[in-house]
C-alpha cells in the first residue's frame, strides 16, 4: 500500500515531456550551438557582453523549443489562422506607422520594438499547411491559386519595407509547402527556367546593366547595387564591395586548418564588417579553415536530412508539409548566408543559424526546432 501511495520522483514526472525528443536532431543542434559559442567568443571580443547575450539567446531559444515541443501538431494547427492574421495585420501597421532605420521601415513600437516580419517565417508555413490539410484528397488548381495569394500578400509587404533577406525566407517557406502539397512540375519549371535566363543575361550584359544611371525595374536601388557589386566587387572596393572582398580574404586566409582560435587577423583587426552577425562565417572560416567549414556544413546537412526524415515519417499531411517547410528554412538560412559571404550570392540580411548574433532570429529558430520536435514526438506516439 505504501508503494502505491509513494509520491513519484521529479524524473518520473518530467520524463513524459522528454519522451519522444528526437536524439539525432538534438545532437545536430548541440554541435552547431557549440560552434556558435566558440565563434562568438572570438569575433565578439570587443563587443562588450555580446558573447554572454548570445548564450542567453540560445538558452531562451532552448526553452522555447522545449515548450513548443510539448504542443501536439493538432494543437499547432489551431494557431495557424490567428498567427497568420496577426502577422499580416502587423505588417500593414509597419507600412503605415512603422519605425524607419537606415532607410528601411521594418519595426513596430508596441511598448517594445518588434520586427513583425519574423512572425511570418513560422506563420506562413503553418497557414499553408493548415490550408492544404483542410483540402486533403480534394485539391483543385484553385486551391493552389489561393495558396499563392496567401503567400504573395506578406511577401509583398515585406519586400516593400524593404527586407529582401526575410522576404526570401518567407517565400521559400511558402513555396516549399505548396510544392510538397503536390504542385505540378509543369508549373515549377517555367519560373525556374526564366530565373536562369535572367541570371545569364545579367552576367552577359553586366557592364551595360550596371553602368551609372541605369535603373532596373522592380528592384530597389540598393538591391540593384548589391547584384552589381556581387558581379564585380572591385567596382567599389572601399564602399559597397568592401564586405564581399574582406569576407573572401578571410575565408582564403584560413587555409586548410585555419589560423587558430582567437588568432584571426582579419577578425581581430576589424577588417570584417558585421563580423558577429551577417559575416560571422568569414570569421569562423579564418580561424578554423577548410576543415572547420566542412564540419559546419556537415552539421547543417545532418540537421536538414534529419528534418526531412521527420517530415517523411510524419503521421498527417499537415505535419509533413510543416516539417518539410521548416527544414528548408534552415537550409535557406545556411545556404544564403554562406553564399553571400563567399561571394556567390548578393549580400542580404540573412544570419547563419546558431552562429550569428541576434535574439529575434534565435527565437524563430527555437520555435521552428520545437515544431520539428513536436512532429517527431507525435510520430513516436502514433507508432507506440
Amino acid at each position: 500500500m505504501a508503494a502505491v501511495l509513494e509520491k513519484p520522483s521529479l524524473w518520473h514526472r518530467a520524463s513524459p515531456m522528454l519522451h519522444g525528443f528526437d536524439g539525432p536532431l538534438a545532437f545536430a543542434i548541440f554541435l552547431l550551438a557549440c560552434a556558435g559559442l566558440l565563434t562568438m567568443y572570438s569575433s565578439g571580443f570587443d563587443h562588450g557582453s555580446r558573447f554572454i547575450d548570445h548564450g542567453r539567446n540560445m538558452l531562451i531559444a532552448g526553452v522555447i523549443m522545449f515548450v513548443v515541443a510539448q504542443v501536439p501538431p493538432q494543437r499547432l494547427m489551431s494557431f495557424a489562422v490567428p498567427l497568420y492574421t496577426v502577422g499580416v495585420a502587423l505588417l500593414i501597421a509597419v507600412a503605415i506607422f512603422g519605425i524607419t532605420k537606415k532607410g528601411a521601415r521594418r519595426w513596430l513600437n508596441l511598448g517594445v520594438t518588434i520586427q513583425p516580419s519574423e512572425i511570418l517565417k513560422i506563420a506562413m508555413p503553418l497557414m499553408l499547411a493548415w490550408w492544404f490539410q483542410k483540402r486533403e484528397g480534394q485539391l483543385r488548381p484553385l486551391d493552389f491559386l489561393v495558396a499563392g495569394v496567401l503567400l504573395a500578400v506578406p511577401v509583398g509587404l515585406i519586400m516593400r519595407q524593404p527586407d529582401l533577406g526575410t522576404a526570401i525566407l518567407v517565400l521559400v517557406a511558402g513555396v516549399s509547402v505548396i510544392f510538397f502539397a503536390g504542385l505540378s512540375w509543369k508549373l515549377v519549371l517555367p519560373p525556374v527556367a526564366l530565373g536562369i535566363l535572367v541570371v545569364v543575361l545579367v552576367i552577359t550584359f553586366e557592364p551595360q546593366l550596371c553602368a551609372d544611371g541605369v535603373r532596373w525595374p522592380v528592384l530597389h536601388d540598393y538591391q540593384q547595387q548589391r547584384i552589381c557589386t556581387l558581379l564585380d566587387p572591385s567596382r567599389d572596393p572601399l564602399g559597397k564591395g568592401f564586405h564581399i572582398i574582406q569576407g573572401m580574404i578571410a575565408i582564403g586566409a584560413g587555409g586548410l586548418t585555419g589560423k587558430g582560435f582567437m588568432q584571426g587577423t582579419q577578425t581581430h583587426l576589424e577588417f570584417i564588417p558585421e563580423r558577429t552577425t551577417d559575416f560571422i562565417f568569414a570569421a569562423f572560416s579564418e580561424e578554423f579553415g577548410l576543415l572547420g567549414n566542412l564540419f559546419l556544413i556537415a552539421s547543417f546537412i545532418f540537421l536538414v536530412l534529419r528534418g526531412l526524415a521527420i517530415a517523411l515519417e510524419a503521421p498527417t499531411l499537415f505535419s509533413r508539409l510543416l516539417a518539410g517547410a521548416i527544414t528548408l528554412i534552415f537550409f535557406t538560412y545556411a545556404f544564403v548566408n554562406m553564399g553571400m559571404v563567399s561571394g556567390i550570392l548578393p549580400v542580404v540580411g540573412v544570419p547563419l543559424p546558431f552562429i550569428s548574433y541576434g535574439g529575434t532570429a534565435m527565437v524563430t529558430l527555437g520555435m521552428g526546432l520545437g515544431i520539428l520536435m513536436s512532429i517527431a514526438k507525435s510520430k513516436r506516439l502514433v507508432q507506440s
